[in-house]
């Protein structure tokens, strides 16, 4: 079992991608719920978003979303959540997303992803928190993304190498492997 109790979830919306990306994120709820860890993320019921979040409650685990209120008709908001918290704003639903967890997941997704991942990882550098912070690769989605961090770091406009700023795991099992190897004792933004 994990050490943390709360783990955020960033992943895409959209129900047009492979199968293969929504069995992941089944894979990844379920396996946060049978930790018998919470889950935190986007709150929509479309997508990855939907696939994790239904698997962990399948699994009986406690889900809470957070979703904007100009996306709760476009991303479908859950309704079937232990705790959905609608903010004003997307900046507010990310500050409400890192307050509630104790470590980061970041699933293949699109720019909403993107976005969330490099907020999340900005506030890390600057200090803001110390949360761990994880890339899922699996299938080798962000291996070009992983290629511009390590352009970005030779050609001096990164102060810290990308394993300093996030871990990235290739499948499933490495990333539990690396969830339970953690010390305990994260703070709350």
């Amino acid at each position: 079992m994990s050490i943390f109790s709360s783990i955020c979830v960033y992943c895409a919306s959209s129900n047009a991608v492979d199968s293969c990306y929504l069995t992941l994120a089944s894979e990844v709820g379920a396996r946060i719920a049978r930790n018998g860890q919470q889950l935190v993320y986007g709150g929509g019921h479309v997508g990855l978003m939907g696939a994790c979040a239904d698997a962990a409650l399948e699994a009986g685990g406690e889900v809470i979303g957070v979703i904007p209120q100009c996306l709760v008709e476009r991303e479908v908001a859950h309704e079937n959540l232990t705790a959905l918290h609608v903010t004003d704003t997307m900046q507010a639903r990310q500050q409400k997303m890192a307050d509630l967890s104790d470590a980061f997941i970041v699933l293949p997704g699109g720019i909403g992803t993107l976005a969330e991942f490099f907020e999340i990882i900005t506030w890390q550098q600057l200090g803001l928190h110390t949360k761990p912070i994880y890339v899922l690769n699996a299938f080798g989605y962000w291996n070009d993304l992983l290629a511009m961090f390590d352009k970005a770091r030779n050609e001096k406009f990164l102060y810290k190498s990308q394993p300093d700023i996030f871990d990235v795991c290739d499948d499933l099992s490495q990333l539990s492997e690396k969830l339970s190897s953690l010390p305990s004792g994260c703070e709350k933004m």
